[in-house]
């Protein structure tokens, strides 16, 4: 337990930098669309492209951490990763940007719940991603390019649910749950949900983990 929680607390202070580099690029996206003063349907078109490939990388990335760690099953690898993208991706992506949205009382708010709206191509894609890690476990790419994605899902989210202004004390408030949406539920989903299923800390297979990714290297 102590060498989860070890490991656990590791992984999320290294991607931290992710994180923050990710809610910086967004808050610059939101400017620049309340500047341009877009319509809602550009965010919408960019959310549901978005939000669906965010999905694959999460898959990717919580199968692989799980892999990587532990040379589990099938099934195990396909509920692990499948659970990890879709249950946390939709909290990440939907659920925390529409609290956001309630609590600052956007007047276009709206949950946006993928996994159901759009089925035929979010659940397919989560399994593509779990099909992926199966054949090449790596966690450092895929949870960079999935903390991108979702930032800007999540940015999108709520920008669909905007007025035609922004003040700086919204733009702020849009930033810290950006951050929020974005760290604790992807990291959770990429590195705490699937450590959480194995039953060592170190990587399995004789490899060493890189000390900044979690990602397996050959000694």
């Amino acid at each position: 337990m102590n060498g989860h929680r070890h490991t656990i607390s590791h992984e999320l202070k290294e991607h931290v930098p992710f994180t923050v580099f990710g809610t910086l690029t967004g808050i610059v996206i939101m400017l620049i669309f309340t500047r341009l003063h877009l319509p809602h349907s550009v965010s919408a078109k960019l959310f549901w492209t978005l939000h669906p490939l965010h999905v694959l990388l999460s898959a990717i990335a919580t199968a692989g951490m799980y892999r990587l760690y532990c040379k589990g099953s099938l099934v195990a690898t396909v509920a692990i990763g499948y659970v990890g993208s879709i249950g946390i991706g939709t909290l990440s992506d939907s659920l925390i940007p529409y609290l956001g949205e309630v609590l600052l009382d956007l007047p276009h708010r709206h949950a946006h719940v993928g996994f159901i709206e759009m089925w035929w191509l979010v659940n397919p894609l989560a399994l593509l991603g779990v099909g992926i890690a199966w054949f090449w476990p790596h966690t450092k790419i895929p949870h960079a390019g999935h903390v991108l994605l979702s930032t800007w899902a999540s940015l999108f989210h709520m920008t669909m649910a905007v007025g035609e202004t922004l003040g700086v004390v919204t733009v702020l408030l849009i930033a810290l749950f950006l951050f929020l949406a974005v760290w604790q539920p992807c990291c959770t989903s990429d590195i705490v949900f699937p450590l959480l299923f194995t039953g060592k800390v170190e990587p399995c297979g004789g490899h060493m983990a890189d000390d900044k990714s979690g990602e397996a290297v050959e000694p």
